[in-house]
Parts: C-alpha cells; structure tokens; sequence
C-alpha cells in the first residue's frame, strides 16, 4: 500500500452486488509508464474480497433474473454498454492510453472502435435460441429429442494488462450474452479503463445486482482466489502460458470449466514471391503494434536466403523511422512498455539474444525521450542470424523484439514455424493467394493471416494450438464456451406396451399371477 496516496488523484473501490465497497486491504498505486509516476490507486483485493464477490455473483445466477432475461432483452443490455463506450470514446482511449501507454492514435482508433464492434456482435448472438432440434426418432421408441444450452454460472474472468479495455469486453461480452454472472480480476498494471465502464455501467443501472463484480488486486491472491474457488463454475484467463498452467491446477480441484489464451512466439513467413514493400509494413506492424505486448506478434520472421540481405535491409530503414515518445502524442509510433519490469525483462532478452551468437542490426537499448526520462522506452530492435532453436527465437518476450531467421525452400520455413511449443497466429506474405492458403493449412496455430497481421474479428474465433490455450473466445464459438449443454428427451409413446427394454427390466407377468390365482 503506498503510504502517500494525494486528494488530487482518484481512488477507485472494489464493484460488488452493485455497490462499490472498500477492500479489505487497502489501496494499491497504479502507474502511468511514460511519466514514471503513479496516476489513481485502486483497492487492493483479497480472497475474502474475491469471497464476497462470487457470493453476490452466485446469488444474482441462482435466485436473480439475469439468466432467465429474455435473450432480447440481454442484447439491448449490451448494445447500451456499446453505446455508452461510444459516447465517451475520447475519454476512454486517453485514460488507456495514458495507463498502458499504448499510443493515443491506437487507442483511438483501434481498442475502443473494436470493443464496441464486439459488444454488438454479442448482443446480436444474445438472440440466438437456446434450442436446437435432433431428428425424431422411432428407436428404441417414438421419441422427440432436443439439446438445450443453458448458461454455465459464475465466470472468474482475469483480463491481461496489454490491451485492458478490449479484453474486457472480450471476457464480459459472451460470458453476459448466454446469461451468466461474473466476477472479473482486471490486470494491476492497467485497471483503470475497466473500472471506468463499472461506472458508467452503474450510473446508467443496466445490470441487476450481482451479475457484473469487480475485484482488482494482485494476481497471485486475486487471480487464484477465483481459480481455486468452489462457488466459480469456469475461468477464463489471457495471459502467460506459464500463469495458464498454474490456473489449471487450481482450477483442477472442482473440474471448472476453461478458457485460456496463452503465450505465443508466432512466425511471419515471407514467401519467395512476396510484395516486399508490402511484407516490409506488415512484418514491422506484426511485431511492434502495440511495442510487441500482444501474444500473436509476430516475432519470428522467415525469409528466403536470396531475398535475406534486401528485406533486412528495408526492416532496419523502416524501423528507424519509427517514432517513440509521448504516448498522447498522435503521431507516436511506440509509446513506452507497461512497467519498468517488463522493460528489464525485454532488456534481459536483447542480452540473451547477443550471447546466444545472433546479430543485432538495430535498436537494443533504450531510448531516451526528453520529458520522459523515467518511461520505459525501448528501441525497435531487430536480431538476423538467429538460430529457430535459441531462446530469442522461441520465448516470448513481450516487447519490440524481431528475430529475423533466413530458410532455403517453402517446406523448411513451415517446418521453422511449427518448431514452436506456441501456436496461436502466423502470417503469410504472398502474391499468390491460393499457395498461401495451401501454406496456412500446414501451419499449426489457431488464427493464419495472408498478407495481414492482428486482424481478430468478433465473429472468427480466436485461440491457440498446443500451449498457446485451451478454447475458442469471439464469435458463436465464444459464446458456447459459456454454455452447457443439456439433451432433453421426450418419450411421445406414453405407454408401457411396446418398449423392449423395460420387458428386459421388468418382464411382463402373466395376469393369473399379478392375481395371485
């Protein structure tokens, strides 16, 4: 708890049973990376908070309205939580902007535009019905039978600090749409936008008591707290494949269900016939979008021998083009990484990469920005020589790191690609469109992108081969892996004659003996 806490900035409680309450423990600070200083101070969240939360959550699922609201009536719900963020886009992409210290021209146009679009995607499957018809049958009797879907119950949700507006929405979205009651866990680093909407959501009183809670804190007490608890009925978590075990094993205990959306060290294959002013773009916006803090950048880009010296060359010119400063600023590039933390992380990295043999031909040092001396910058930087076998090639780094790992024909760069324990995006730079698609089959990771990058749709689902996760999030797909699934059958006969396997059970008795003659 930071001892000095001001009357000039603002303090945000926990969200329970619609009231915001105080925390057990206190307040915490929460950081603006660029200025190196603290911003608000949110509650510091306990187990006994996270214990008061789903109680209230289990409350409003079981005896509350939510899951019984007309399908309708949940997709006005969320539209008016669409509208609310539209109405205060400006507001919401500077306070994100300034918490993560993404640039404002990305939080402006990219994570507050797109939770929008996502909301309105799942009030619109909010009216799906539950109801889906199976063929009638006639064996082993006249029968009518349906499978019916029927909301899980309470959700932990434990949202990531690299994109908080967005993956909020992301969890909350389908998780409400089917019906279920949440407790949501917004990352420490970067609460601020989520508790932002809490408010606006509460002000406008669109939920019934109970069905959205809010408890911010550290992960280790909060984040496990909801894994291990026996009143959760499913966890949804984005973050690190390492923290995604140890959610598993918690979450093992009552067989909850699981959503997880992990690490990822994904590949850009540039193929021999590639628009390489084209894939020069995109390889650069695959890795640096965002500083390189999103689980599907492309860190890892393979090149063809005969085209390794022209394209490295057009990486390095671009990428110092690129602007890094104040993140406010609408023609900053790259603003600074969340914390001083991930920036030593990445830092260690640049070293690892430089012990390991690699060759670093740009960027690898911090950078210095006047007026912000205590940001944590970090150059663009960019590695050739790289061995796909290094840990600079296959650890994910969380920054604005490329490793650029040359290959001789098509079917060694798909096998360099799926060389990865992680598998959740790829990308492929082509003319030829429909070799590419031949290129992404082979590819084994949950989203291809052709000639693109980080485009996620809120109707394609999106989720990770081997240890990038466990699931699908976004579209249909999302929103049944917050349902249950419930097969209801209807015997239409009525009547006892007829049904073989009762006579197998209870043969039928003579009469005279039922009598007792």
């Amino acid at each position: 708890m930071d001892d000095h806490i001001t009357d000039d900035l603002p303090c945000y409680g926990l969200y329970i049973n619609g009231s915001w309450v105080d925390a057990e423990g206190g307040l915490m600070p929460v950081n603006e990376p660029a200025r190196g200083r603290t911003m608000a101070y949110v509650a510091r969240g306990s187990a006994a908070d996270v214990d008061r939360a789903v109680a209230a959550a289990r409350e409003a699922f079981d005896r509350g309205p939510w899951p019984h609201t007309p399908g309708h009536e949940r997709a006005r719900i969320l539209n008016a939580i669409a509208d609310l963020i539209e109405e205060h886009t400006a507001e919401f992409a500077e306070l994100e902007s300034r918490n993560l210290g993404a640039p404002l021209r990305k939080t402006t146009f990219v994570d507050i535009p797109w939770s929008v679009e996502h909301l309105r995607v799942f009030a619109e499957l909010a009216t799906i019905h539950p109801y889906e018809a199976l063929p009638w049958t006639d064996i082993p009797s006249v029968s009518w039978n349906f499978v019916w879907r029927e909301p899980i119950g309470v959700c932990g949700q434990i949202v990531p600090w690299n994109y908080p507006l967005l993956m909020t929405i992301w969890k909350i979205a389908p998780a409400l749409a089917a019906g279920n009651t949440v407790v949501l866990k917004p990352a420490s680093y970067t609460p601020l936008t989520a508790l932002m909407l809490m408010r606006l959501i509460h002000e406008a009183g669109l939920l019934p008591r109970g069905v959205l809670n809010i408890v911010t804190g550290p992960g280790a007490e909060v984040g496990d707290a909801l894994a291990r608890h026996p009143g959760v009925d499913k966890v949804s978590f984005t973050g690190s494949t390492e923290t995604g075990r140890h959610i598993m094993r918690l979450a093992s205990d009552t067989i909850k269900r699981l959503t997880l959306e992990l690490g990822g060290k994904s590949p850009s294959l540039v193929m021999p016939d590639a628009d390489l002013e084209l894939a020069t773009d995109g390889v650069l916006f695959g890795v640096f979008f965002n500083g390189g803090q999103s689980c599907e950048a492309g860190t890892r880009c393979l090149v063809p021998e005969s085209l390794h010296d022209e394209f490295l060359e057009r990486l390095v010119t671009r990428a110092r083009s690129l602007r890094i400063g104040d993140p406010l600023d609408l023609e900053t590039d790259l603003g600074p990484l969340v914390s001083e933390a991930q920036c030593r992380i990445v830092e260690e990295y640049i070293d690892v990469g430089k012990h390991e043999g690699a060759r670093l031909v740009t960027g690898g040092k911090r950078a210095r920005i006047p007026g912000f001396e205590y940001g944590p910058f970090i150059e663009p930087t960019i590695f050739t020589g790289v061995q796909n076998g290094t840990r600079l090639a296959q650890e994910e780094i969380f920054g604005p790191v490329l490793s650029v790992i040359p290959y001789r024909t098509v079917t060694e760069a798909i096998e360099l690609a799926n060389a990865s324990r992680y598998g959740l995006g790829a990308a492929v730079w082509s003319r030829d469109l429909q070799g590419a698609i031949e290129v992404a089959k082979r590819i084994r990771t949950g989203t291809v992108w052709i000639n693109d990058h980080h485009i996620i749709l809120p109707r394609a689902p999106f989720g990770g081969y081997k240890q990038s996760g466990i699931g699908r999030e976004h579209g249909i797909y999302g929103l049944m892996a917050y349902t249950e699934l419930k097969h209801i059958h209807v015997d239409l006969m009525q009547k006892r004659s007829g049904r073989v396997w009762w006579d197998v059970l209870i043969p039928q008795r003579d009469q005279s003996e039922e009598a007792g003659l």
